[in-house]
């Protein structure tokens, strides 16, 4: 998915992300938070700022 470095990613987003990371990769929350970080991220939380980072912890924490 193509992400505008201007604007804050929702939480939705990356609901959406992390469904489909667990889908096509077969596998938990925690392995699509995992996979998530390292290929979406960088490894780099600030990679697209805080409050995306934050929305994006808030996704994990509802999949859960």
């Amino acid at each position: 998915m193509p992400v505008n470095h201007g604007g804050t990613l929702k939480k939705e987003y990356f609901l959406s992300y992390i469904k489909l990371v667990m889908n096509f990769r077969n596998c938990n929350v925690s392995e699509a938070k995992s996979l998530t970080f390292e290929l979406f991220f960088k490894k780099d939380k600030n990679a697209f700022g805080n409050e995306t980072y934050m929305n994006f912890l808030n996704a994990v924490d509802d999949l859960k």
